[in-house]
């Protein structure tokens, strides 16, 4: 697998990343040892998780599987700011909740520190001022080696990083939603990313599944859009699964005898400014196909018709 620098910073990381937020929820520990154990050995480092995935499953499950590896060929990316409380969300970038869910964090995963840890969301109920004293306490302390953000705006992105840099505080990436076909990325946090050296890491890149085709003749009861979870999400994503860049994509696919999968995330791969996607495959088979995406190469003129459906 390849990897890239993150921003302009020293830190690489592998252009997929696996992400884990299902682990301990659809996927069980054993899954998920497969799961880990097929991106090591296709020579991926990067591992995605959050203090509020699986209310903490999901780390405890990667602290355990990772125990016996080397650290060093680890890139560990955590994230704070966004808990479950009575089944509800809750967000929080309070310098006192941000610390806390680190130390709980690393507490599970069984290390010392984190590679990059990333405020999870924004949050207007907190003076951002606030929330950067936190990355620069965790910086300071040796807890994360890098910081950033996740799920900000190009304007709030640019207002956090520019007080990073005057305090010398490593912030090198911003974590947003971007795929085929969620594009709005490219208005503004692209550019602004760009702009402040901070390095693109892509979640949901095969649009929670739509991506893969595998919605195309309905919805599998075992699959994120079944589960109910994530009701307006689903039906926002449903409403696309036959649409015109799905039938692209598709179209694209079987002309190049590779998978829906490999097409999408080859297309994404080589967005300006994307450093890494976050793949969260539950299976085996769609962690496999995911992987194959990086011996895949596509034409200029299949890139150019992606982006002309997709925009």
């Amino acid at each position: 697998m390849h990897s890239r620098p993150l921003g302009r910073s020293g830190l690489t990381v592998s252009t997929l990343s696996l992400g884990t937020m299902n682990w301990g929820t659809q996927v069980d520990e054993d899954d998920a040892r497969q799961l880990l154990d097929d991106y090591l050995d296709a020579g991926g480092t990067t591992i995605d998780t959050a203090y509020g995935y699986a209310d903490g499953a999901s780390e405890t499950i990667i602290g355990s599987l990772t125990a016996d590896l080397r650290r060093e060929d680890l890139v560990l990316v955590g994230k704070a700011g966004i808990s479950r409380r009575t089944g509800e969300r809750v967000v929080d970038t309070s310098r006192r909740a941000l610390l806390d869910q680190l130390d709980a964090s690393l507490g599970r995963l069984g290390t010392d520190h984190l590679d990059l840890w990333l405020v999870h969301t924004w949050s207007d109920a907190v003076p951002w001022q606030e929330t950067l004293s936190a990355l620069e306490h965790a910086v300071v302390s040796g807890r994360a080696r890098y910081v950033g953000l996740s799920n900000h705006t190009g304007w709030q992105s640019a207002m956090v990083t520019s007080e990073a840099q005057r305090c010398r505080i490593p912030l090198i990436a911003n974590q947003v939603q971007y795929s085929l076909l969620a594009r709005e990325a490219e208005a503004e946090i692209v550019p602004a990313a760009q702009a402040l050296g901070l390095g693109l890491m892509a979640w949901s890149p095969l649009a929670g599944g739509v991506l893969t085709g595998k919605y195309r003749a309905g919805v599998p009861a075992q699959s994120r859009a079944g589960s109910g979870d994530h009701p307006r999400w689903a039906a926002r994503m449903l409403a696309a699964a036959d649409g015109p860049v799905m039938k692209a994509v598709a179209t694209a696919a079987d002309g190049l005898g590779v998978s829906a999968t490999e097409v999408a995330l080859a297309w994404l791969r080589d967005r300006p400014g994307l450093a890494t996607a976050v793949v969260g495959a539950s299976r085996q088979s769609q962690l496999r196909m995911a992987l194959a995406s990086e011996r895949l190469e596509i034409a200029p003129a299949i890139k150019q018709a992606l982006d002309e459906v997709s925009a």
